[in-house]
C-alpha cells in the first residue's frame, strides 16, 4: 500500500487542501492519503494555532465521508516540536508494509535542507511536489522527488483566518461542514487566533 502523508497545521483546512490531497490520490500512484496534523511546526510561529484537537474536528468533518482520506494525529503524542523523520520513523514502526510518501509544496523545498536528517528522508522516502505560486521547482537540485502537475492554490490558511476575522463571507473557501462548525464555535473571530 502506497500511502501518501500530508503535513500541516491545517489552521483551517480549506479547499485549497482538500484540492492538493484530491489530486495526489487521484492523479499518482497512491492508494491513500492520510492528512498528518503538526502540533508545532519547528519553522514556524505558535501563536496563531488554534488547538491541536480543534484543529483534528475540522479535518476529521472535511474527510469524514471519503474513504480515501484518514486523519493522523500521530505527532499530538510525540515531543514537541515535531520532526518529520521522528513521525516518518514511528508510523514505519507502526506500518512495516506501507510506503510512505511526503506530500510537499514546492515552496518547502528552499528550506528542506533545514529539516532535521533531511538527507536521510531524501534518500529513503520519495516526495511528491505540488507546486506554489512563486515557487518554481529544479528537479535535478532534489533527489528523490516526483513532480505533480497539481492545480497551483493560492488559497492560505493565513487569509482565511484573516477573512473570518474581519467578518467577510468566505463560505466557499471552506469545506461546508467546516464553515459551519467554525462560525458556530466563533473560531478566529479574535486577533489572538489570527
Amino acid at each position: 500500500m502506497k500511502t501518501g502523508l500530508y503535513f500541516g497545521s491545517f489552521n483551517p483546512v480549506h479547499i485549497g487542501h482538500l484540492a492538493i490531497a484530491n489530486y495526489m490520490i487521484e492523479f499518482t500512484d497512491l492508494d491513500q492519503l492520510w492528512f498528518v496534523i503538526s502540533p508545532l511546526n519547528p519553522l514556524k510561529k505558535q501563536a496563531s494555532l488554534l488547538e491541536d484537537h480543534k484543529r483534528r474536528s475540522m479535518l476529521e468533518i472535511a474527510v469524514e465521508n471519503d474513504d480515501r482520506f484518514r486523519v493522523c494525529d500521530i505527532e499530538f503524542r510525540m515531543p514537541k516540536p515535531s520532526y518529520t523523520i521522528d513521525t516518518l520513523t514511528w508510523l514505519k514502526e507502526l506500518h512495516p508494509a506501507t510506503e510512505f510518501v511526503l506530500i510537499m509544496g514546492s515552496d518547502g523545498l528552499p528550506t528542506f535542507q533545514k529539516w532535521k536528517n533531511y538527507k536521510i528522508i531524501e534518500a529513503q522516502y520519495k516526495r511528491y511536489i505540488y507546486p506554489r505560486p512563486g515557487y518554481p521547482v529544479e528537479p535535478d537540485k532534489h533527489p528523490n522527488i516526483l513532480i505533480a502537475d497539481a492545480p497551483q492554490m493560492e488559497i492560505s490558511s493565513t487569509f482565511i483566518r484573516e477573512a473570518l476575522r474581519s467578518k467577510h463571507d468566505i463560505r466557499h473557501f471552506l469545506p461546508g461542514r467546516v464553515y459551519e462548525y467554525i462560525t458556530q464555535m466563533h473560531y478566529y473571530e479574535d486577533k489572538s487566533s489570527i
